[in-house]
C-alpha cells in the first residue's frame, strides 16, 4: 500500500536547527534503506491554482491568504498498512515536535 503524509505549512516556528536535520537525515536514511521511502520534499507554498469550471479554466498564482493550511512537505511511501503508515509520522511529528498534516492512501498501480 502506498501513503502520501503531507505536512502543512510550520513557518511560525522558524527554521529547523542542526539537531532537528541531523534526526530527519537519519529518519530518511533508515526508511530508505528499508525500501519504504518512495519520495520525499518541500513543495513551494506559493503554488498555482487551477479552475475548471463551465468549460472555464481559471488559473491564479500565490501567495494565498490560506497560506497555513498549504501542504509544504511530503513523503511517498510504501508500506504493509495504514496502521504503519500512521506509526512512520508519528516518529516524524516526534521528531519534528508541534505540527499538523495528513496521510492520504495513493491509489493506482504499484511502482
Amino acid at each position: 500500500m502506498r501513503f502520501l503524509m503531507m505536512t502543512k505549512d510550520q513557518s511560525a516556528g522558524g527554521p529547523p536547527d542542526e539537531k532537528l536535520m541531523v534526526e530527519m537525515g537519519k529518519f530518511i536514511d533508515e526508511m530508505t534503506r528499508a525500501g519504504v521511502l518512495l519520495a520525499t520534499g518541500g513543495l513551494n507554498p506559493e503554488g498555482t491554482y487551477i479552475k475548471s469550471e463551465g468549460g472555464k479554466i481559471t488559473v491564479t498564482d500565490g501567495p494565498f491568504t490560506e497560506a497555513k493550511e498549504a501542504v509544504v512537505g511530503f513523503a511517498l511511501i510504501e508500506v504493509r498498512s495504514k496502521e504503519e503508515a500512521i506509526e512512520l509520522s508519528k516518529r516524524f511529528w516526534q521528531i519534528v515536535g508541534d505540527g499538523e498534516g495528513e496521510i492520504r492512501e495513493v491509489f493506482g498501480p504499484p511502482q
